[in-house]
């Protein structure tokens, strides 16, 4: 079985499983991750985002394979956009009490 049909066959919680010992040197519940573990485990992450996550967010790899990189400007737009969405929902949460 090669590494894509790994991949194809792979569940979502597997790919967090394998993402979290990427990313911090431990599985879940606290076991450590030797080295060659921890390669695999990152490359096979690699390969699940690319084939299954559609994410154009920084350092994640896109459907085509690259990692995805963004400058200075692109991501103070982003930013900016994701804080006018975020106030102009936030507006509707606000309990407002005028017999007070």
């Amino acid at each position: 079985m090669d590494l894509f049909e790994v991949v194809d066959n792979m569940s979502i919680e597997m790919y967090e499983r394998l993402k979290h010992a990427a990313e911090t040197g431990k599985w879940p519940e606290g076991t450590p991750v030797d080295k060659a573990q921890r390669d695999s485990a990152l490359q096979l992450a690699m390969a699940y985002q690319s084939r299954h996550l559609d994410s154009d967010d920084i350092l994640t790899v896109g459907s085509d394979g690259e990692i995805v990189h963004k400058t200075k400007a692109e991501l103070k737009k982003q930013f900016k956009q994701a804080a006018k969405a975020e106030t102009s929902e936030d507006n509707d949460d606000i309990a407002r009490f005028t017999d007070l």
